[in-house]
C-alpha cells in the first residue's frame, strides 16, 4: 500500500520536521503516567507545570489478531469504557503546552507484532482509536486526539516494529502531527526497538538508564552511563534524546541518581549534546513521593 511507502520527498520533509523540533525546543522532563492509583489524574499532572511531555502507560494489549486493551491500573476501568474520563485530562494537558502520548508495551502485558501487515493493522487501530479525532463509541479514552505514540517495548516480538513507526508516521501531516517516541533499554542497540529507531522517524527517545547496570550511573561512577548516553546521541537519527531515569530508589531495581548528582555532575555533560531534550522520568507516582523533578527542574 502507498500509504505507508516513503519517497525521498517525505523523508527531506521529516528531517527537516527534525531540525525543527531541535531548533524550536526548550528543554523539559518527560513522565509516565497511568500504573498507579494513587498517582492523581491526569489533568492534576500536568497542572503541576513540571511536566512538558506525559506517556499515557500503557496499552499492553494487541497485536497478532487480539483486541487491544488498554491498563490504567487504578485510574479506571476499561472494560466498561470508564477510561473516557481520561479525555478531559488530555485536553486540558494540551492546552498547557503538555504534549500527551500514548505508550505501547510496558514490562508485563500480551503484546507482538506478527507480521507486516499485523503491524500495519495495529496502526490503523490507534491511529482510528486515539489519533484521528473521530467521533467513535469504541475510543478507550473518549474523543481527545493524542498528540503520538510511544514505544516502551520489552517483550514479545523483536520483529516489524519499524513497520508500525513507518505506518504510523505515514498519518502524520504539517496540520497535524503525529509524534513518535520510544524507550530503549540503554544497551545499545535495543534488541526490540533497534530497527525502528533506524528509520529515522523517531521525535523522542528517552532511553532507560536504570536496570542495565553496564550503561548506568551506580556508586558515584557516572563514567558508564556518560559513555553510554554519547553512544546514543552519535549513533542514531532522532529529534531529540532524553536520560530516563527512575524518579525513586524504589522505582527501579537499580540505576537511581541522587539529584545532587544529577545536577552536578552528569546534566552539565550531557546538555553539550545537540540532541539533548531532557529527562524523563518513571514515573509520577514515585515523582510525587520523592519530589526529584522539583529537585532538577532548573537544571534540565
Amino acid at each position: 500500500m502507498a500509504r505507508y511507502s516513503q519517497t525521498p520527498l517525505l523523508l527531506l520533509v521529516l528531517s527537516a520536521q527534525l531540525v525543527l523540533i531541535r531548533l524550536c525546543h526548550a528543554s523539559g522532563v518527560a513522565v509516565y503516567w497511568g500504573q498507579n492509583g494513587n498517582e492523581g489524574t491526569l489533568a492534576e499532572t500536568c497542572a503541576t507545570g513540571k511536566y512538558k511531555y506525559v506517556n499515557i502507560a500503557f496499552l499492553n494489549k494487541f497485536g497478532n489478531g487480539q483486541t487491544p486493551e488498554i491498563n490504567l491500573a487504578g485510574h479506571c476501568n476499561p472494560a466498561s469504557n470508564g477510561c473516557t474520563i481520561v479525555s478531559g485530562g488530555i485536553t486540558s494537558c494540551q492546552s498547557q503546552g503538555v504534549k500527551v502520548l500514548l505508550s505501547l508495551g510496558g514490562g508485563t502485558g500480551n503484546y507482538s507484532l506478527a507480521s507486516p501487515a499485523d503491524a500495519r493493522a495495529v496502526a490503523d487501530y490507534l491511529w482510528h482509536n486515539f489519533l484521528s479525532g473521530k467521533k467513535s463509541t469504541s475510543r478507550p479514552l473518549g474523543d481527545a486526539v493524542l498528540d503520538g505514540i510511544d514505544f516502551d517495548i520489552e517483550l514479545g516480538s523483536t520483529q516489524y516494529w519499524d513497520v508500525l513507526a513507518r505506518s504510523l508516521k505515514a498519518y502524520s501531516k504539517p496540520r497535524r502531527a503525529v509524534y513518535l517516541a520510544g524507550a530503549p533499554q540503554c544497551p545499545f542497540a535495543d534488541k526490540f526497538l533497534g530497527a525502528a529507531l533506524n528509520t529515522g522517524l523517531f521525535d523522542y527517545v528517552w532511553v532507560q538508564f536504570y536496570n542495565n547496570p553496564q550503561c548506568q550511573y551506580s556508586s558515584g561512577n557516572t563514567d558508564n552511563l556518560i559513555n553510554s548516553w554519547n553512544k546514543w546521541t552519535t549513533s542514531i537519527k532522532a529529534g531529540l534524546i532524553f536520560l530516563g531515569l527512575p524518579a525513586a530508589p524504589e522505582a527501579a531495581g537499580s540505576g537511581f541518581i541522587p539529584a545532587t548528582v544529577l545536577n552536578s555532575e552528569v546534566l552539565p555533560v550531557i546538555k553539550k549534546s545537540p540532541k539533548y531534550g531532557g529527562v524523563m522520568l518513571w514515573s509520577k507516582f514515585y515523582d510525587d513521593q520523592s519530589g526529584y523533578s522539583s529537585s532538577i527542574i532548573e537544571n534540565v
